[in-house]
């Protein structure tokens, strides 16, 4: 058994037959079929059931996809380790709230690419639950999402602190009054789809003030959801940048809230057990460094860089213990 043995067996978990996996693979069929007969001689037990619509897996096979995915990740990752160097190269993949990317990302990229013009980067837009599983399943390196994050097997470095605003139609000027003479079944909120931080953050909020039950709207977009609100349809909770034009130029009205209710953090996450290119390094950098201060820095001081090919150092904190306990590891 060996690597390549794993690889071809993932990819036939994956497609669900032999014929697409071998397309997958680039390679007849013939190949995949020999190299998933000669792994079952080995470990001795079927690994798949064969059917007429392909194949599924086996309870061995199933137990041992965990290990042959994670395999295929070590050897990736040891490829990149084996040729990244001091100079920033290649792609990385980062995923980002959505309005994270409205807002937050557009100067970060500008400023990366013109100082690290061979590295190709890839964004992913999602919710904070979906960008936090595809860290988790090594789908992208890195994700800008809403804190805290507490789990295990993740790294998370606060980048900024947001002040939510609590966001209505534009003629709504007393929330007070707006909470007490809307019934509860009245109310609806206007959020991204299910897994949207900032969607149960305003469900805790109005269930603070006994508005239990709302129901939710949900939009995959920021300008969809602003429209909505301003026409009246329903209330949203978004970061005070996000909706500061919107509010200035009267489409909707912004209502500040208690300290307590209003903060958040945004985190970059990473895979604790992840490798860490110098492209993703100094991206984290940089993003740092301009979100750290108003007008952004185009390079970051060299107290602040991070190591590659590791977990990263001071001031992440383990989303899961205190900092004294990352030192003690």
């Amino acid at each position: 058994m060996d690597a390549s043995d794993l690889a071809v067996f993932a990819a036939v978990a994956r497609a669900g037959g032999i014929t697409k996996a071998a397309q997958l693979l680039n390679t007849v069929q013939s190949n995949v079929t020999q190299r998933i007969h000669l792994l079952e001689d080995e470990l001795g037990v079927a690994l798949f059931h064969r059917h007429s619509r392909g194949v599924t897996l086996t309870s061995a096979g199933r137990q041992l996809l965990p290990y042959a995915q994670r395999i295929g990740q070590l050897v990736g990752e040891a490829k990149q380790a084996a040729i990244d160097g001091p100079i920033p190269r290649g792609k990385i993949v980062i995923g980002a709230l959505e309005t994270a990317t409205a807002l937050r990302l557009p100067p970060i990229l500008a400023a990366y690419a013109a100082a690290y013009p061979q590295v190709e980067i890839e964004v992913s837009t999602g919710t904070t639950v979906g960008l936090t599983q595809s860290v988790l399943a090594h789908q992208i390196e890195a994700a800008f999402v809403a804190g805290p994050v507490n789990h295990p097997e993740l790294i998370a470095v606060q980048v900024i602190e947001e002040e939510l605003m609590l966001v209505t139609a534009p003629w709504v000027l007393d929330l007070d009054r707006m909470f007490s003479t809307t019934p509860a079944d009245k109310f609806k909120i206007i959020v991204f789809r299910s897994g949207c931080a900032y969607r149960a953050r305003l469900e805790s909020l109005l269930a603070a003030r006994g508005i239990v039950g709302v129901r939710g709207l949900d939009f995959g977009t920021l300008d969809g959801i602003l429209g909505c609100v301003g026409a009246g349809v329903g209330i949203t909770l978004l970061p005070r940048v996000v909706v500061a034009k919107a509010a200035a130029e009267g489409r909707v009205a912004v209502h500040t809230l208690p300290p307590d209710e209003a903060r958040v953090p945004t985190v970059v996450i990473c895979h604790r057990d992840a490798f860490v290119s110098t492209a993703l390094a100094r991206f984290i950098e940089l993003a740092r460094a301009h979100l750290a201060t108003p007008s952004g820095a185009r390079q970051p001081s060299a107290s602040t860089r991070f190591p590659v090919a590791g977990p990263l150092p001071s001031p992440v904190v383990p989303s899961n213990g205190s900092a004294a306990a990352h030192r003690r590891r």
